[in-house]
Order: structure tokens, then sequence, then C-alpha cells
């Protein structure tokens, strides 16, 4: 993440093609100076918009809450490829169709691991019918034991199982995939300590 003042934008016939705009793609040019909280971008080439995230609601909102997420929980200037390829592939995959809670859950997941904060999630000492998630602690847990754990269903375990192994979710049942989410998202705000405006609006 950079933040800077992109120098001669405005200019008629400066290096800065197509504008700057939130999902979309580009390629950039700056001078970054580690003492400087604002680094001077230079050139600015655009290469993809991805048009079905600005034309549709939820794929929009799915993909703001992606970034809203990034720029919260990284530190600034420090390269994440991991992270920059999930959030690519996850926009690149909704602007093709592609069912965006199904490209939330993975990239979820891929977040959640690179970061360090992948949530255990086996369950072999607790009753599959007394499953509950201690966002807390990150684990499984039987729902007598806390008070403030968050029940779940077997069926939205295994969804999440599959998705950090990396297994296909597409044949999974809708609502799997939707309840996974919910838990992702409000694990996240509970690792923030505080709620997303975009967290709120995908889920509301």
């Amino acid at each position: 993440m950079l933040r800077g003042i992109a120098k001669g934008a405005r200019r008629e016939r400066g290096r800065f093609s197509g504008g700057f705009d939130l999902l979309t793609r580009g390629q950039i040019v700056a001078v970054v100076k580690p003492d400087r909280d604002l680094q001077t971008l230079t050139e600015w080439t655009l290469q993809r918009v991805f048009r079905r995230l600005h034309s549709e609601l939820y794929p929009n909102l799915a993909a703001l809450y992606m970034a809203d997420v990034l720029h919260r929980m990284l530190p600034p200037t420090e390269p994440h490829p991991v992270l920059f390829d999930a959030l690519h592939s996850a926009l690149a995959a909704m602007d093709g169709g592609e069912w965006h809670e199904a490209e939330l859950l993975r990239f979820q997941c891929v977040f959640l691991r690179t970061t360090g904060h992948e949530p255990l999630l086996e369950s072999d000492d607790v009753d599959p019918h007394r499953l509950a998630f201690a966002a807390h602690d990150g684990c499984l847990v039987d729902y007598a034991a806390s008070r403030t754990a968050w029940r779940v269903r077997p069926t939205t375990i295994h969804a999440l199982q599959l998705a950090f192994a990396g297994e296909p979710i597409d044949a999974l049942e809708p609502d799997s995939v939707i309840r996974g989410n919910r838990l992702l998202c409000a694990y996240v705000r509970e690792l923030l300590g505080e709620d997303l405006c975009t967290r709120r609006l995908l889920i509301a």
C-alpha cells in the first residue's frame, strides 16, 4: 500500500492514463522515500477495469470489503504478493461472473492464513451438535463452555475446512458458504477491534 501525490496528473500530456479508480488494476511509477508519508507518483498506466464490480451491488460490496480489510490489517509499504494475487484472482473471477460469496470465502481464507490468523477448525473433542466458535481464541469450543462463543453448524465448519484447504467449494450448499463468510467477517471484526462499514453493508 502506498500513499502519494499524483504529480502532473491533471496535465493534458501527463503520464497518467485512464485516471485513478478503486477496484482497477494498473502499473504505477513512484519516487519512494522511506521518511515521507506521501510519495511522489509520476506515472500510472491503467491495465484493467473490473466492470461488473462497478455495476452490480453485491460483487461491488464484496470487493470493497476485501480492499478495506487489506487496508486496515496490513502495514503500509510492505509487499504482500500472495495477498495481491489473492485479491486480483477474486476480483477477476467475480468480474467474469463467478459467485461473489465463494470468491469472498476463498479470499478470506488466504488472508487469514497469510497473516497468521487462521482459526483452528478441528472439532474432534466437541459434539458436532454443540459446536461454537470462540473468536477471542480463534478455535472451536463446546457452546456451553463459553458464554461469548458463537454457535455454528457442522456444515458451516465443513465449508470452512474445505475452503482453508484450497478444496473446491462450488458444490456446497450456498447457505453453508454464506454462513462461513459471516463467521469469518465477524472474526476479522474481532481481530481489528472495530467494525467496518463495508462489512455492515455487505452482511446487512
